[in-house]
């Protein structure tokens, strides 16, 4: 029996000699030996294949980061939004307090104080995270001090002075008797006849420390300096225009329906000016640009 292994070894060992003497064979046992130097060399980058992946990382990210902005644009533009749309309520629920009656013009409690309450006390609800983070602290009171929290807070909207409305129902003989008298005076809210389609709180320029939105102040200068009609543009940036002009974005608006919208530059104020109450003060006072 030994002798019987022994011979079937030998007969194996023989085979693998003449197995190993045959080139193909031989050859795939060379090549299983070079493997591993054959996969480094494959798994290795050139330094123009890196370039290469560098400058395609790069044209992307090219590609990418405009949608990015104004996807972040967007999201600011929505929170603003909201911020008005609270602020739309406050207003309803004060004049709801009050028979019917928006706040007077008072250079002493002006509209974010008259609101305050209604608001939630939350003086957050002033600022657009556009405003802020784009340009900064946003200015408020301008060259009157404030004795209130909520004045005297950086904000970024300003209230419907509701100018073409007392001029025409008192025919004040100028801006100097017309603002004096508004100090007493509140607007009625039905005498609103578009509520819908009229504005009662929109964005101010960042740098004015504007409360009040006036059609007739120095022959309308809020329109030049004043109101912001084009902060949420769609590159991500604001316009730094006067008014917004060449935006391709708008500005957020509360309506006296309570509701708040999105309106593109120019048309809050062309064909029609929503600031104005009459019908025909929304054509004689629209700005064509």
């Amino acid at each position: 029996m030994k002798i019987a292994k022994r011979q079937r070894l030998a007969n194996t060992k023989r085979k693998g000699a003449k197995a190993m003497s045959d080139p193909a064979i031989a050859a795939c046992g060379e090549n299983f030996r070079q493997r591993p130097a054959a996969i480094r060399r494959v798994s290795a980058f050139t330094l123009i294949e890196l370039l290469v992946v560098i400058a395609v990382i790069a044209i992307l990210a090219a590609m990418l980061l405009p949608a990015l902005a104004r996807a972040k644009e967007t999201g600011r533009r929505i929170y603003c939004l909201n911020n008005l749309k609270q602020l739309s309520l406050a207003s309803k629920m004060y004049v709801d307090d009050n028979q019917g009656t928006y706040p007077p013009r008072n250079d002493s409690d002006r509209w974010p104080d008259q609101f305050y309450s209604d608001y939630g006390k939350n003086i957050n609800v002033l600022l657009c995270p556009t405003d802020l983070l784009l340009l900064g602290t946003p200015a408020t009171v301008g060259g009157s001090p404030s004795n209130n929290i909520a004045d005297a807070s950086p904000r970024s909207y300003l209230i419907n002075g509701w100018n073409d409305y007392f001029d025409n129902f008192f025919d004040y003989p100028g801006w100097g008797t017309l603002v004096q008298d508004m100090t007493t005076k509140g607007l009625k809210e039905t005498v609103i006849a578009h509520p819908t389609d009229t504005v009662v709180l929109g964005e101010k320029q960042h740098q004015a420390g504007d409360f009040y939105m006036d059609l007739l102040e120095n022959g309308g200068n809020d329109f030049t300096g004043i109101a912001e009609q084009g902060r949420h543009d769609n590159s991500g940036n604001p316009s730094l225009q006067p008014n917004g002009a060449g935006s391709t974005g708008g500005s957020n608006y509360a309506m006296a329906d309570g509701s708040a919208r999105f309106i593109k530059f120019p048309q809050a104020v062309d064909p029609q000016n929503m600031w104005a109450i009459a019908d025909s003060n929304r054509v004689d006072y629209a700005i064509n640009y």
